[in-house]
């Protein structure tokens, strides 16, 4: 079996290929080849039971999706993209990177002959909805982005489930909550401070929270994000029917109770890193955001994620920190 997972020098890429590195296959299919793509090289997992290539290209530049394909991958995983608050301030930066990488991956494919139809699992967002909107947000809610990352991603759920239906891959759209805790340092997606306000304080580091802990929003771990991808690189899809992009579990939870998990997991010391400090256009920006999904057609589908933020933040302190919190 050869995996190609594209965008695998980011954190949710390279933890899909250490968790098959760690598994030696996927869901009992022995794993030949995995090529890395990101803009730079990804590092390849340390002990991989399999043959690991990594290639460093723009996906968007003319030629670079037709070669990735050219050596027929079964499995695409999808995960190039840039940020929300990288796309929002470079328009054409986000229009290409976001839709013509994706739009160029797709006719790739497409382009390649004799029967080939890989699986293809395409990382969307939340980010695809928009105020207003009911509460929970039902699986079958119409798609109301109000950001141009938002709308990128929209686009690209519309071209998955089109290419599928003409029988040119068979493809899988996730629907992400917002990643937290995301390891590492902050990057620029304007949902950064969410995970900046539990990973910073737990590594004795002063976080900056700059919206009102009333805001609420949908979260989910980095271990559940490698779940979801694995689950849908797998299952069977016969059962999705036409909508093929699934809104994925997760936790919906306010600042404020974030804050409440991570002094309980942590202590009052740990919380009191966390410095005030509102900043107006990332509070405009959260505004619109949702706050919570039914996500029944994904459960239904067996995909699963925590049910605390509780045990989002455990789950950051075994796989980050070894088990242990800085005093």
């Amino acid at each position: 079996m050869h995996i190609l997972v594209i965008g695998a020098a980011g954190m949710v890429g390279r933890k899909v290929v250490e968790r098959l590195a760690r598994d030696g296959g996927l869901a009992g299919r022995a794993v030949a080849l995995v090529t890395l793509h990101d803009v730079v090289e990804a590092a390849p997992p340390a002990g991989a039971p399999f043959t690991v290539r990594a290639l460093a290209s723009d996906l968007s530049a003319p030629g670079e999706a037709a070669r990735l394909v050219a050596t027929r991958p079964d499995l695409i995983v999808h995960l190039a993209a840039i940020v929300s608050g990288e796309a929002e301030a470079d328009f054409e930066k986000g229009y290409r990177i976001n839709l013509d990488g994706t739009r160029f991956l797709f006719d790739a494919i497409r382009a390649v002959a004799d029967g080939y139809r890989p699986r293809l699992v395409f990382t969307s967002s939340i980010a695809v909805f928009g105020a207003p909107y009911p509460e929970p947000i039902p699986d079958e809610f119409h798609l109301t982005p109000l950001t141009s990352y938002g709308t990128q991603k929209a686009i690209g759920e519309l071209l998955l489930a089109d290419y599928t239906r003409r029988g040119v891959f068979d493809g899988v759209g996730l629907r992400l909550p917002t990643i937290c805790v995301r390891p590492g340092s902050p990057n620029k997606a304007a949902s950064g401070f969410f995970s900046n306000i539990i990973r910073e304080p737990l590594a004795g580091l002063e976080a900056v929270l700059p919206v009102p802990e009333s805001v609420r929003h949908w979260h989910a771990s980095p271990r559940s994000a490698v779940g979801f991808i694995l689950h849908a690189a797998t299952m069977d899809t016969g059962v999705i029917g036409p909508r093929r992009s699934l809104s994925m579990p997760g936790v919906s939870v306010t600042v404020a109770e974030q804050i409440a998990a991570l002094a309980h997991v942590a202590g009052p010391g740990v919380v009191a890193r966390i410095r005030r400090e509102p900043d107006p256009a990332i509070e405009r920006m959260v505004e619109g955001w949702p706050r919570a999904f039914e996500a029944k057609r994904a459960r239904e589908l067996g995909f699963t994620a925590e049910a605390s933020f509780e045990e989002i933040i455990r789950a950051h302190v075994e796989d980050e920190l070894g088990g242990r919190i800085a005093a």
